[in-house]
């Protein structure tokens, strides 16, 4: 996770910091729960529903495709398309994993 750099401390009456108030999208970004191992129902559901596990995950992490293309190195329509894909390549599905903290075999499920 990268360093929080956008925040404001609030002190309390003795000058001692007391709240931290951090962007709202940051916030939400930090609860997000990956497990080590298996998936979430979030994902699953959204794979039931027709969508590829890729995407899923990547919408769960709230990821964009750019920020995914980001991680990968490669371009948001490249990223897109390998989305689209019905069968990725193996090292495909490897790098994404990786791009997302997840381990092959929870992108696979």
């Amino acid at each position: 996770m990268k360093p929080l750099t956008n925040y404001q401390t609030i002190n309390d009456s003795k000058g001692r910091p007391a709240f931290v108030v951090i962007p709202y999208a940051d916030f939400v970004h930090s609860q997000v729960y990956v497990p080590k191992d298996g998936v979430p129902h979030a994902v699953v559901s959204k794979a039931i529903d027709g969508m590829s596990m890729l995407a899923a995950w990547r919408e769960y992490l709230m990821l964009t495709q750019e920020e995914m293309a980001q991680r990968m190195g490669i371009t948001q329509a490249g990223y897109a398309q390998i989305e689209a894909a019905k069968r990725p390549r193996k090292a495909t599905l490897e790098k994404a994993a990786a791009a997302m903290g997840i381990t092959l075999e929870q992108l696979a499920y």
